[in-house]
């Protein structure tokens, strides 16, 4: 995503990183810190909304759709912070 999004509407730096030899760096280092947002993210809200392992044991396709929920509004923020505006 990062990448489409820097060749579509930030071309003079897609094209820096490209000449630079550092875009495959830079698209790694975003994922990687994408991954451990979304990991962060996901814990805390989780935490705060309630969805434990006891909910998991007790209703796990509650616990499945809450979590998925979780999930989602986390890559939504994500994205919004470190894809498309860095």
């Amino acid at each position: 995503m990062r990448r489409s999004y820097l060749k579509e509407y930030r071309k003079i730096l897609y094209n820096n990183y490209v000449l630079e030899g550092t875009l495959f760096k830079h698209l790694a280092e975003i994922d990687q810190a994408c991954n451990e947002r979304i990991e962060n993210i996901v814990s805390a809200m989780a935490k705060q909304e309630g969805v434990t392992e006891a909910l998991k044991a007790a209703d796990k396709i509650e616990w499945v759709r809450r979590m998925n929920s979780i999930r989602n509004r986390a890559e939504e923020i994500v994205l919004h912070e470190l894809v498309y505006d860095l």
